[in-house]
């Protein structure tokens, strides 16, 4: 492992573990509902390993591209801390993913974004009509059947990976989420009425996409 990557999976660690206890008590929220200061548990430990994996991995995506390595950096640095809050609090707060669109756009449209490159029609798409197909349909199923977090997580999604990565991610997050609640039904830990988000499902898969995908 290089040395950069080494660094990068160690601060992605801490990153999630801080993330995870950060969620506890930002931002304000019912604390009936979710007490702060909740113990270090199973989201910890999956806040800190996705962290680990994601920073680490990117040295090896980008190689020597520094504006690729930062601005995937400064987005796998939202993604952690929006996993660590939707885990906590069902909750991606806008500071995490609307800034994210803009500056999406902006690098894509710059054509110096090497996983959109020419397509930029293409990522536009893609941050439109992902969204939309996963939100619309949930509409008539009342409010937090598909969040409006993870559609504004998903126009982000498309404008950074462009439309065949942000695809397939989405459809990976969707499988995964389906194997784990499926696993999670037939062993009585929730039932068919509970309320799971989809935002951390949306959010590795995209990872998937960015660092791991061919």
């Amino acid at each position: 492992m290089e040395p950069l990557s080494l660094i990068l999976g160690v601060a992605g660690a801490a990153l999630g573990v801080a993330a995870d206890r950060f969620a506890t008590r930002w931002p304000p929220h019912d604390e009936d509902e979710h007490p702060p200061g909740r113990r270090v548990d199973w989201r910890t430990i999956l806040c800190g390993v996705v962290g680990a994996v994601a920073l680490g991995l990117l040295p090896a995506r980008f190689g020597g591209d520094l504006l690729a390595l930062a601005v995937f950096g400064a987005w796998i640095v939202t993604l952690i801390v929006g996993l660590a809050t939707d885990l906590d609090q069902r909750l991606l707060p806008d500071e995490l993913t609307l800034p994210v669109i803009p500056i999406a756009l902006i690098y894509a449209l710059s054509g110096l974004n090497p996983l959109v490159g020419a397509d930029v029609a293409l990522a536009v798409l893609a941050a439109l009509l992902i969204p939309a197909v996963l939100y619309l349909p949930s509409i008539p199923f009342g409010a937090g059947a598909f969040g409006i977090g993870d559609v504004k997580l998903l126009v982000g999604t498309g404008l950074l990976l462009g439309g065949d990565r942000a695809l397939g991610g989405t459809i990976f997050g969707l499988i995964l989420a389906g194997v784990v609640l499926l696993a999670l039904l037939v062993t009585r830990r929730i039932g068919r009425r509970s309320y799971v988000p989809f935002g951390p499902f949306l959010m590795i898969g995209a990872l998937w996409a960015l660092l791991i995908r061919a």
